[in-house]
């Protein structure tokens, strides 16, 4: 799933101690994990998005800033389309353009398709995804589409998050392998949008990259406001601005958002 990517050491100490809490609580999970093969129906799902902690209302643009510890700052803006399109695997999701740019030029531009069940599951159904470098695409990697090539499905956000509930995020062999756990649905989060209360708070790993770790912080009602990532790299990324979107936004080629 993509949204791009420091911890303070009380920060780091009080993800840690939460992790260990949900770990403890064993919760069993329903929802796909690993490799395993999921079959859907669907006719179960809809493009119509309103998971509470992520709805995705077409025009919906979520702006983040990225800082890392280097100083080096970077943009990733996240577009609902007014597009659909039907999957390998038969599912219709919904077209969100994610795009991250640096210094005024495209860093990486992905496609995504996300469906919610009939249960409330948000699901991440595959990417088209690329990266840039001197303005040509200089990898693919970590694109796949549910259905196709043994690909498989994964949730982006539960219907009802409980700590120690985990699931699949994604899965293709050696290129989409993530994970995610939640740890808290009582969090704080202080980004320049605001202050939320009662977040969910998740930690999301990699089988791909094994060093990789984040923290992902939803609020109800806007979605995805704090990325923190304590492993695999250094950044901190927050909402700053949640607007809507001019019409046709996120609807051109990789590389012309």
């Amino acid at each position: 799933m993509k949204i791009h990517r420091c911890l303070g050491p009380a920060i780091a100490l009080m993800l840690g101690a939460c992790g260990s809490a949900a770990a403890q609580r064993g919760t069993p999970s329903t929802l796909p994990q690993g490799s395993a093969a999921v079959r859907l129906d669907p006719a179960d799902f809809t493009t119509d998005i309103t998971n509470p902690y992520w709805p995705m209302k077409p025009g919906t643009r979520w702006t983040f800033r990225e800082r890392t510890m280097d100083g080096s700052e970077s943009q990733a803006v996240i577009t609902v389309t007014n597009q659909t399109r039907t999957l390998a695997n038969g599912i219709t999701g919904r077209v969100v353009r994610d795009t991250l740019t640096a210094g005024g030029s495209i860093v990486e531009d992905t496609i995504d398709w996300y469906a919610q069940d009939k249960a409330g599951n948000l699901w991440y159904l595959g990417e088209d995804t690329a990266e840039f470098a001197g303005g040509k695409v200089s990898s693919t990697g970590g694109s796949f589409e549910a259905g196709a090539g043994g690909a498989q499905p994964g949730i982006a956000v539960p219907a009802a998050p409980t700590p120690g509930l985990t699931y699949r995020q994604e899965y293709l062999k050696g290129e989409a392998e993530d994970n995610g756990e939640v740890l808290s649905v009582r969090e704080q989060a202080q980004v320049p949008t605001g202050h939320y209360d009662d977040v969910l708070l998740t930690k999301d790993t990699s089988a791909i990259e094994g060093d990789a770790l984040e923290y992902k912080l939803y609020a109800k009602g806007v979605g995805p406001v704090l990325v923190l990532t304590a492993s695999g790299g250094d950044s901190r990324e927050e909402l700053v601005r949640v607007d809507t979107a001019p019409d046709g936004s996120g609807t051109g080629p990789l590389g012309a958002p």
